[in-house]
């Protein structure tokens, strides 16, 4: 992807998007969270996202603690389907959904707990690196 066709996405896709679903909030605050990825800190981008009015939160550093999806949820997702063979995307999504189905609420629970804990320290040390 380019910066001209983010940006592009970004005005003709995602405003009318927010502008159809949510009413009224294109007037008061639209944030949106980048990664650093190219396209997203390009001139070009950041000119459109300007324009547009739209603000971008300040992408904090990487840490596998502060990703819930990375390291709290896929994580042990893999592990359960390793050397499982799946024919199709459907075979995929059954496997993901039975998975989710039989995983005790407590797992998504503590999850969710250790990233607040995580969440809490990178706030309290301004952004910087969060140890366990």
């Amino acid at each position: 992807m380019t910066s001209a066709r983010y940006s592009d996405m970004l005005v003709n896709e995602l405003k009318p998007a927010i502008r159809l679903k949510c009413w009224g909030l294109l007037s008061k605050r639209v944030l949106l969270l980048h990664d650093n990825a190219r396209p997203h800190m390009a001139a070009h981008t950041v000119d459109t996202l300007c324009d547009m009015k739209f603000e971008v939160l300040k992408h904090p550093p990487y840490s596998s603690d502060l990703e819930p999806s990375d390291f709290h949820l896929f994580g042990p997702m893999k592990e359960h389907l390793r050397g499982h063979k799946l024919a199709d995307d459907d075979k995929v999504m059954e496997a993901v959904q039975s998975w989710l189905k039989a995983t005790p609420k407590s797992f998504f629970l503590e999850s969710i707990r250790k990233l607040v804990d995580s969440w809490t320290k990178c706030v309290a040390k301004q952004g910087d690196y969060v140890e366990k």
